[in-house]
């Protein structure tokens, strides 16, 4: 008997110290579960931002972190940072991550514009849209049918490289429905180009327009929808006064 009850005396501590470990673990875990959520103990203490970037509000854009992801260093959700971070207007790119103890890292490739698409948007080189106003950068307009914002930008970049030598930048760009051109110089000058060949056209526009510039009333469009030649609007006196 006396055996017997060694034994069971043995499995009940056996039991208890076995209940007292899992009992050990739970409050364990659940004391450093509430450490590792006690923003206190472990804040976010610096929201560092790096990268070429000029019109990002980096301290808008980490008042927007914080109050999203209010908990310790170890609660914050890197992807549902990098989600916010990427929605913003300026931002085309963007890294996210932790660096122990106290920081969050984050690395930034802003929107670079060229174009004004629309007076909606803004075009960046890869003619892809993005929300935002850039009102004082003096960019040019394009104006097309939604879907064509590539064709537009590769259209006006062929020609705007085509008019780099003459000092006559293009002020706006519309490309039609049925994907005809028209633009208008910064000199005032409108340009009908039509759907074909259009960079032949123009380069015949720049061929003639020494001629053009030396006549007596100064030059309001140029139809260049010929095969040959070119039809030529000229600016009344009253137009070259207004």
């Amino acid at each position: 008997m006396t055996e017997v009850r060694h034994k069971q005396i043995r499995f009940w501590s056996g039991v208890a110290f076995l209940l007292a470990v899992i009992t050990g673990l739970i409050v364990g875990g659940v004391k450093i579960q509430e450490y590792l959520q006690d923003a206190q103990r472990a804040p976010v203490q610096v929201v560092d931002f790096s990268g070429d970037f000029s019109h990002v509000n980096v301290t808008r854009l980490e008042r927007l972190i914080r109050q999203s992801q209010p908990g310790s260093f170890f609660a914050l959700d890197v992807n549902e940072v990098y989600k916010l971070v990427e929605a913003q207007p300026w931002v085309y790119r963007a890294s996210v991550r932790k660096q122990w103890p106290n920081t969050l890292k984050i690395y930034l490739v802003e929107q670079q514009p060229v174009a004004q698409w629309n007076d909606d948007f803004l075009l960046n080189p890869y003619g892809e849209t993005f929300n935002a106003s850039a009102d004082d950068l003096g960019l040019p307009k394009l104006f097309g049918p939604g879907g064509s914002e590539k064709t537009a930008l590769e259209g006006y970049n062929a020609m705007q490289s085509l008019l780099a030598t003459t000092a006559m930048p293009i002020a706006e760009m519309s490309l039609s429905e049925r994907f005809a051109w028209q633009i208008q110089l910064e000199n005032g000058i409108e340009l009908n180009l039509g759907r074909q060949e259009f960079i032949d056209r123009l380069q015949r526009f720049i061929d003639v327009y020494p001629l053009l510039a030396k006549q007596p009333k100064a030059v309001k469009y140029v139809d260049l929808r010929y095969d040959t030649g070119l039809a030529v609007g000229w600016q009344e006196a009253e137009d070259e006064k207004s």
